[in-house]
């Protein structure tokens, strides 16, 4: 009986040195010795030598100077990989859609062909000024409640702006307390509703964004508002104001351009998707270092050919673009964006 306990505990000690060290052991060595730039992550290093990024994992850039990776259901967090499992019939993923569209897409047709549409979305948001839209931002709230606590949640200083109109509205949380008795003590994302019910009534024809101010030292501070314009309108009405101007002619956009990736972290976008966000990338670096905007494109547009490659020599797919590479070209190229 000792003897094959002992030869039963040999084989299991000798099987988890073999399979705990030596292999692992081993695979280290391999990767470092063979390939140790993706044995250690794909890091890329930024100008001043840090490293900046993975050529594996997507992250967010939100200066006009940059080119957009897709959406991504796990807000580009390497330990939350996964997609939103939204079905086709799920609201939130319409919503989703539509405020990447917003800002972006432009007419196809007609007099306004290559226009974006999103100053014609302002025009008829700030109709509830007037006439056309009683109180339109209280019909998005009330006919989508979990976007409007999404909108909540998104930030801190949502929450603390819902949070201050609070106090100066007790009537209205009292009210809402009354009526829902199991929360007698409501969060901001609880009155995210009947939040902008009122907001709606206060402040018609605007909606509560972020909005920078220069201060006398020469700082930026930013605070919430109403605006009656920008891309929260833009993003937030865009599918709203579809709705009721269907047969408005608009162009198609890439669809790795509004759909996340499985893993939501997808570094790559593809070459049509860069080109289409080149006239804003374009522009907007012309503008920082005072030069002609066609020049500027064209250079851009060349970084873009010539960093782009289709995997298995096209076999597999459209030529790609790794965002965050191609980013550190342009940044390289034209010094830091403005502030």
């Amino acid at each position: 009986m000792s003897r094959h306990l002992s030869m039963c505990l040999k084989l299991v000690g000798g099987s988890m040195f073999i399979i705990c060290g030596v292999y692992p052991l081993f695979l280290w060595c391999f990767g470092q010795v063979v390939f140790p730039n993706k044995a250690n992550g794909s890091l890329v290093l930024g100008p001043d030598g840090k490293v900046v990024g993975s050529r594996l994992i997507a992250q967010p850039f939100t200066k006009d100077e940059y080119f957009q990776p897709r959406p991504s259901a796990a807000s580009y967090n390497g330990a939350a990989s996964g997609a939103t499992n939204w079905s086709a019939s799920n609201y939130s993923l319409r919503a989703r859609v539509a405020g990447v569209l917003g800002p972006i897409v432009k007419y196809r047709g007609g007099p306004k062909a290559g226009q974006p549409v999103g100053s014609d979305i302002e025009a008829w948001f700030q109709q509830d000024q007037y006439q056309g839209n009683p109180h339109i931002v209280a019909q998005w709230a009330d006919a989508h409640n979990s976007l409007a606590q999404a909108w909540v949640k998104a930030d801190a200083s949502h929450g603390a702006y819902v949070d201050e109109w609070a106090k100066t509205h007790a009537p209205e949380v009292a009210q809402w307390i009354k009526d829902n008795p199991d929360t007698p003590k409501p969060a901001a994302v609880d009155l995210a509703v009947i939040f902008f019910d009122s907001f709606s009534k206060d402040h018609p024809g605007q909606f509560p964004s972020a909005v920078q101010h220069q201060t006398a030292d020469g700082k930026t501070e930013t605070a919430m508002e109403p605006v009656k314009e920008g891309t929260d309108i833009q993003s937030n009405f865009f599918d709203m104001w579809r709705q009721e101007h269907a047969d408005a002619n608009l162009e198609e956009v890439p669809a790795d351009m509004v759909m996340a990736s499985g893993s939501g972290l997808d570094p790559h976008i593809t070459l049509e998707n860069a080109l289409f966000q080149l006239d804003r990338v374009a522009a907007q670096w012309a503008k920082d270092v005072n030069r002609d905007p066609a020049q500027v494109r064209r250079e851009i547009q060349s970084v873009l050919e010539q960093s782009a490659s289709a995997p298995g020599g096209g076999l597999f797919g459209p030529k790609l673009v790794n965002v965050l590479e191609v980013n550190l070209a342009l940044r390289a190229r034209y010094g830091a964006p403005a502030a």
